[in-house]
């Protein structure tokens, strides 16, 4: 098949996801993207732009998040007939934590809504944003004043799917170590540098830990979109002695032999729908420490939990419990589980979806045709 994938938001994440499942996938995929910047024009103006750049007409288009999927089908229903359309969630707007500068209410969740409702399919990266999409979707359409058009939860519902994000994970293989026992432990933060992922609960329990006397080594990476978290320069200050790392690695080989050097990974977050640089971590031999919420439960193993999970205010407590010489939990079966999100095998499950939906899509016009005959 010829797949055209459109992705308005072309970084990060978005791209890894993007470029992973072009070189994955066994058709010819071609990539239409926009820069990784000014979101909220992305999700209201960027389907004018794919309907401008789209000059083929695909056996299938897949597009990303921010998008408003009805502006596009409006845009190109003369040109693309009946070309199936499916739409990819990275995230949803209805649940996104809002910070103090924005306050746009429903608006972005309400074309998630839309795009939903217009596409042909619906993929989720995870079970858990599944749910949180059909969870908020009542709360934001009970909030309108009438015509609720509560059905259209069960319509979406009926052609959503999930397709785990695919990472590529075994290019870390080539940067395998084995971990210095003799050292302290390194813990690691990988996470955008925003408040979503709330930097500051993971700063604080590291200041704690130090104050307590504690010896480890401390990491902190991740994309940063403007100036350092005012929190990173109190660890910059307080943590000076311990920190190994602080800023965006841009060499991939120097980020893998850190995270086969860390003993660690933490996250302190209010947002994530799936978890990547979790996910490469564990592959890298890191025990997780985790909130008990959003999506990392689903990560785990279920023998796994007690040691990784904590509960809201825990973080500190959770650290110290490993801290204090406790025997390092066995990870390998928690690897093994992690490894499955690898592209070579997310990747043929996307191209048999895919392949489905076209089957099936043409198999119902062709039924409609020789009725209506």
């Amino acid at each position: 098949m010829r797949i055209t994938l459109l992705e308005s938001y072309y970084g990060g994440s978005h791209k890894t996801w993007a470029d992973g499942y072009q070189r994955a996938s066994k058709h010819e995929v071609e990539l239409i993207t926009m820069p990784a910047q000014f979101w909220k024009w992305r999700m209201q103006g960027g389907a004018i732009t794919f309907a401008r750049l789209l000059e083929s007409k695909p056996d299938l288009i897949i597009a990303s998040s921010m998008i408003d999927l009805s502006i596009f089908r409006a845009l190109t229903f003369r040109r693309l007939g009946n070309v199936p359309i499916a739409l990819y969630l990275h995230e949803n707007q209805l649940s996104y934590p809002q910070n103090k500068r924005q306050g746009h209410g429903w608006r972005y969740g309400f074309i998630n809504h839309v795009s939903a409702l217009c596409a042909d399919a619906v993929y989720f990266n995870s079970d858990f944003h599944m749910s949180d999409f059909m969870t908020q979707l009542p709360r934001m359409l009970k909030n309108f004043r009438d015509y609720y058009e509560l059905q259209t939860i069960d319509e979406i519902r009926a052609k959503a799917r999930v397709l785990p994000v695919g990472i590529d994970l075994r290019r870390y293989d080539r940067y395998s170590a084995d971990k210095d026992d003799a050292q302290p432990p390194t813990i690691l933060w990988n996470h955008r540098w925003e408040e979503d992922k709330d930097p500051a609960a993971f700063v604080n329990s590291m200041i704690k830990l130090a104050a307590e006397g504690y010896e480890f080594s401390l990491a902190i990476t991740g994309e940063n979109f403007g100036k350092m978290p005012q929190v990173f320069h109190a660890a910059q200050s307080l943590l000076s002695d311990k920190l190994i790392q602080l800023g965006y690695v841009d060499d991939f080989a120097d980020y893998a032999r850190l995270l086969w050097q860390s003993d660690y990974v933490v996250s302190s977050a209010w947002q994530e729908f799936f978890g990547i640089s979790i996910c490469e971590a564990i592959y890298c031999g890191c025990l997780p420490i985790l909130p008990d919420r959003l999506n990392y439960p689903h990560l785990l193993t279920e023998a796994l939990k007690s040691a990784c999970l904590y509960q809201r205010g825990r973080l500190t407590e959770q650290l110290r419990y490993h801290l204090d010489g406790k025997a390092k939990p066995d990870t390998t079966a928690l690897r093994a589980k992690i490894a499955a999100f690898d592209w070579t095998v997310v990747g043929p499950r996307y191209d048999a979806e895919l392949e489905d939906l076209v089957t099936r899509l043409r198999r119902d016009r062709d039924r409609r045709h020789l009725t209506r005959r």
